[in-house]
């Protein structure tokens, strides 16, 4: 499944992966790109799989002329040796019926590496939020059995909420309680896999709606921030609409919503 870029496949034993799930608004993927980004953070590779819709593109992170032209495709991994992160940049959607096949091939090249923990950034409809959930944070986070034992003391310092069961089937309130997120993708997948598989995985994920979803991708990896500490925050800016933090814009997000409008049209 995974294709490296030179001859060997690179180390990867002990390195936290980051990854998005393809996900409403796709905040997972804007949330991964941002990292990417800011870290400069190398491609290491590809996923050869089926299981994605084809793709290819310009390299979304150019920094200049000279690598504007390099090609990125479907499924890519970058890392950064230095930090043991290593992160997977998703930018097609699953094919139908494959998603559960993608799921159980991924997890198990997570196994072969010996990654020390997979975080997934996603998210969840805003509008299939309970009472609760609208007075409060609208963040949430997600642990597997294995990474509770190593993380629970952290995230507890945090104050962070812990996404709520609700019922399996909505307006029915005698109904079995399950976790449900709405809008997630592959997030739910990943993690019943991973509960199943004792592997050590976190899910991120902020409620949204779908539009302009950069303002969600910024507050989903400064979530990330509090707990990994990526990068250290930057002084208070007089710009109170401005990140508090410096995270680097990809070149590619420039053409987000497309190309301006020819003045031909007027």
């Amino acid at each position: 499944m995974f294709v490296p870029c030179g001859d060997s496949a690179p180390d990867l034993t002990g390195f936290t992966l980051l990854m998005p799930a393809v996900s409403v608004g796709n905040v997972g993927q804007l949330a991964i790109d941002l990292i990417i980004s800011t870290l400069n953070m190398s491609k290491i590779g590809y996923f050869y799989t089926d299981c994605l819709v084809p793709m290819v593109g310009n390299n979304p992170y150019a920094t200049a002329e000279e690598n504007s032209t390099e090609l990125s495709i479907n499924a890519e991994v970058y890392s950064l040796p230095s930090r043991k992160l290593v992160a997977l940049q998703l930018r097609s959607i699953f094919i139908k019926y494959k998603s559960k096949s993608f799921c159980e091939k991924l997890l198990s090249w997570v196994k072969n590496i010996s990654c020390a923990r997979v975080i997934v950034l996603s998210s969840s409809h805003s509008y299939h939020r309970n009472d609760l959930q609208l007075r409060s944070t609208p963040f949430r986070y997600l642990l597997t059995p294995s990474m509770q034992k190593s993380v629970q003391n952290k995230i507890k310092s945090l104050n962070w909420e812990e996404m709520e069961k609700s019922p399996h089937i909505p307006e029915i309130d005698d109904s079995e309680l399950c976790i449900r997120i709405p809008g997630g993708g592959i997030t739910k997948a990943l993690y019943d896999e991973s509960c199943s598989k004792e592997i050590q995985m976190a899910v991120l994920l902020k409620f949204v709606s779908e539009g302009d979803n950069i303002p969600d991708a910024l507050g989903l990896v400064e979530y990330l921030n509090e707990w990994l500490q990526i990068i250290k925050p930057r002084l208070q800016s007089d710009d109170p609409t401005a990140s508090s933090l410096p995270w680097k814009i990809p070149s590619s997000w420039r053409l987000l919503f497309g190309s301006g409008l020819p003045p031909a049209l007027f």
